[in-house]
C-alpha cells in the first residue's frame, strides 16, 4: 500500500502559463521549467497573441517533453480568463501559475511546493517582499503593491506581504472548486479573497524576483492598480453563494 507521505512526494504539479505576445521570452521560460526537479504538467494558454508566440508554441509542442498542452483563446480575454482555462484543464494534484516574462524563477517551485507536500498548507504564496534577491526598479509599483496588500489583508484578516504575487501554489481540489470569475489582472485579488473565504491554510515564502521595465514588455499600469482596489472591495464584500466555502 502506498503511504500518504510517498503519495505527496510523487505529486504532479500543473504549471499554467498565460501568454499574450511573449514571443521573446516564452521559449526560455519553458526551458527553465524543464530543468525543475519535479513532476510537472505544463499548460500554456495563448491568449490570442499576434507576435508569433503561437508559432513558437507549435514548434515546441512538436519537440515533445517540454510542453504538454496548448490552449488557444480566439480573442484576447486577459490573464484571469487564461488562468481559469488552464486550471480547468489541469490534471495535477497542485496548480501554480507561471508568468511567461522571466520575472519569476521556476527554480523556486520545489521550495514553494514543500509546505503542501508536508501537509502543512493548502496554498503557498511566493513573496517578492520578504527579503529575497530582487531587481531594483519602480518605487511607486512597490508602494502600490504594499497598499493593495494592506487593504486586502484588512478584509481577509491575513498577514500577507505580497497579495499580488504570481506564484500562488494551491491544492488542485481546492482551487478547482473556487468560484473564480475575473477576466484580467483582478484574478490575483479574487484568488486571495476566495482562499481566505474558504478557510485555506496559507503559507508565504520569500522568492527572487527580476521585474522587467515597460521597454522590456511589462504590461501592468496604474490603471490596473486602481482596478485592483475596486476588486479588493468587490470580491471580499460580495462573495458568491454556494457550498464551496469551508467556514
Amino acid at each position: 500500500m502506498t503511504s500518504p507521505r510517498s503519495s505527496r512526494e510523487d505529486m504532479l504539479l500543473s504549471v499554467v502559463v498565460p501568454a499574450y505576445n511573449e514571443a521573446t521570452t516564452i521559449e526560455a521560460v519553458l526551458r527553465q521549467l524543464k530543468q525543475v526537479p519535479l513532476r510537472l504538467e505544463v499548460i500554456v494558454v495563448d491568449d490570442a497573441s499576434t507576435d508569433g508566440t503561437g508559432a513558437i508554441l507549435d514548434r515546441l509542442a512538436c519537440e515533445g517533453g517540454l510542453l504538454q498542452q496548448v490552449i488557444r483563446h480566439p480573442t484576447n480575454r486577459g490573464k484571469g480568463a487564461a488562468l481559469r482555462s488552464g486550471i480547468a484543464a489541469a490534471t495535477g494534484q497542485v496548480i501554480v501559475a507561471q508568468d511567461a516574462d522571466l520575472e519569476y524563477d521556476p527554480a523556486e517551485l520545489p521550495a514553494l511546493l514543500r509546505p503542501i507536500r508536508d501537509g502543512k498548507a493548502d496554498a503557498v504564496y511566493g513573496s517578492r517582499f520578504q527579503g529575497g534577491p530582487h531587481r531594483v526598479l519602480f518605487f511607486w509599483h512597490a508602494v502600490g503593491n504594499n497598499f493593495l496588500t494592506l487593504v486586502s489583508n484588512m478584509f481577509t484578516n491575513l498577514n500577507l506581504t505580497d497579495m499580488e504575487t504570481c506564484y500562488k501554489v494551491v491544492r488542485a481540489d481546492l482551487l478547482k472548486r473556487l468560484p473564480l470569475r475575473s477576466e484580467r489582472f483582478g484574478i490575483e485579488v479574487e484568488l486571495t479573497a476566495r482562499l481566505a473565504q474558504a478557510g485555506a491554510r496559507i503559507w508565504e515564502l520569500p522568492i527572487t524576483y527580476s521585474g522587467r521595465t515597460y521597454a522590456e514588455g511589462k504590461k501592468i499600469t496604474w490603471r490596473d492598480g486602481v482596478a485592483a482596489l475596486f476588486h479588493v472591495i468587490r470580491y471580499n464584500m460580495f462573495p458568491p453563494g454556494g457550498q464551496w466555502r469551508t467556514r
